[in-house]
């Protein structure tokens, strides 16, 4: 079973692993989150999330998800990703989300490049546009002076 580690501005790992220990119970000894505070020393974060990621990595490797691509936490997973010992066992993804999260959770006994390929579905089909402007999804109109008050919807 693969590993996965969060790594996210603060609050942001812990609160995701926390919505997902909501889903999976304690089903989660794999899944690590470390937040990166505003002033966080990097090189020091970098030393926490290394033990993190030692403590969930397994023989099928470990997925790192990460905010925003760019920032502080992605940096660091990027110079984890980077690490010898690591090299060709972890994955990175940008862009974490729940979706994405629980997606990964609940397939990581697959393979590493099934799991990246998981997650990143599962992250995207999590975002959707919802609500309509169609007459039968609008709120009739409560103004009890207006002159169609008793609309009914088609």
């Amino acid at each position: 079973m693969a590993g996965i580690l969060i790594i996210a501005h603060a609050p942001l790992a812990s609160a995701l692993r926390e919505c997902a220990k909501h889903v999976y119970g304690d089903d989660l000894a794999r899944v690590a989150a470390v937040d990166v505070a505003p002033d966080a020393d990097p090189a020091e974060t970098l030393k926490q999330a290394k033990e993190a990621l030692s403590g969930v990595i397994s023989a099928n490797g470990g997925l790192i998800l990460t905010d925003i691509f760019g920032a502080t936490p992605s940096n660091i997973a990027t110079r984890l990703t980077q690490a010898d010992e690591l090299r060709g066992r972890v994955r990175l993804l940008a862009g974490v989300n729940l979706p994405m999260l629980i997606r990964a959770v609940g397939y990581r006994g697959t393979t590493i490049d099934q799991l990246v390929q998981t997650a990143l579905a599962g992250g995207g089909q999590g975002l959707l546009q919802i609500g309509s402007t169609a007459v039968q999804n609008q709120n009739p109109q409560l103004d009890p002076n207006a002159k169609d008050r008793y609309h009914h919807q088609q």
